[in-house]
């Protein structure tokens, strides 16, 4: 088959159906946006969860005196030395098998850290270093298994609570996690349109040109080159959808790094090698997508 007759024919085909075919690109564009985002927001969580459970750690809190009238677990009062040494020396049969490291936070460390952080409080002058509890922030080796720190520990005397870092994290990841599973949704709706859209105009295209092709036909033309230029046609128009969409996503890329990155220090963002990866994924299958419709459609409506 001549490149120059598929050339001329996706050329005579995009000029008789402009404007749907703009509805075309614009339908893929966005589609494929969405659907790479999915995949970034994806990646995004990924890094994320990988970068900081490495750095959660588990509290051990100990008793103070104030929690003696408000938790049961603590009515003998506050924590004796011995009552925290004996927290240590369990730490201490635990590493390194489960435990990393572990760091003890006395109650003086402990007020003065939350002084840092929240100097704008009414409560600085209320609350005393008595107030604060001391306590052990462990680091696991597998963050996961938080629950052999807590059957081991909560309960003991001189034990207000054991707590887990990672439950703060958690809800952070499942807005992430809702938002991924909203650009997949309203990246199907897209799709769907997108779909629709190619369906048509390979129909108006083939009706527009059925004269055309009748004469293919009656001079011995196969299927396959019958229906060629159609394809093409369609494949080139996702084709121009998923390069927008990929500058769309590096857009957003450039905005991330260079603006939300510089305000949202706390997270560690994806770089630009991750919208490198995804873009080819995006060309095969938008281009993948319309061939495959546009084939399809021919099979049912191109009748010479």
């Amino acid at each position: 088959m001549r490149a120059q007759f598929v050339l001329s024919e996706i050329g005579v085909g995009l000029r008789r159906n402009l404007t749907m075919t703009i509805a075309v690109v614009v339908s893929v564009a966005l589609s494929l946006a969405l659907a790479g985002a999915s995949l970034l927001v994806r990646d995004q969580v990924n890094s994320m969860k990988g970068y900081w459970y490495d750095k959660v750690e588990v509290s051990i809190y100990f008793c103070t005196k104030a929690d003696a009238k408000t938790a049961p677990q603590c009515a003998d009062g506050a924590a004796t030395d011995d009552e925290i040494a004996a927290i240590k020396a369990g730490l201490d049969k635990l590493t390194p098998t489960v435990v990393k490291a572990s760091t003890f936070e006395s109650q003086g460390e402990a007020y003065k850290h939350w002084k840092d952080m929240n100097p704008d409080s009414a409560l600085v002058s209320v609350l005393g270093a008595d107030a604060i509890p001391a306590s052990w922030r462990v680091k696991l080796v597998d963050p996961t298994r938080y629950d052999i720190i807590q059957s081991q520990f909560a309960g003991q005397k001189g034990v207000r609570s054991v707590e887990d870092q990672r439950k703060i994290l958690e809800n952070l990841f499942g807005l992430l996690n809702g938002l991924q599973t909203a650009a997949f949704v309203i990246m199907l709706l897209m799709l769907s349109v997108a779909l629709l859209l190619i369906v048509n105009t390979v129909r108006v295209s083939a009706f527009s040109r059925r004269r055309e092709t009748g004469i293919m036909r009656l001079v011995g033309a196969s299927n396959f080159y019958v229906q060629m230029p159609f394809i093409a046609e369609a494949a080139f128009a996702a084709l121009l959808g998923a390069v927008l969409a990929s500058g769309l996503l590096l857009l957003g890329n450039f905005g991330v790094q260079h603006w939300l990155a510089n305000r949202v220090q706390f997270i560690h963002f994806i770089g630009l090698s991750s919208v490198l990866q995804v873009i080819p994924l995006l060309i095969v299958a938008g281009m993948g997508m319309a061939a495959v419709a546009a084939f399809l459609t021919l099979r049912k409506y191109l009748k010479v």
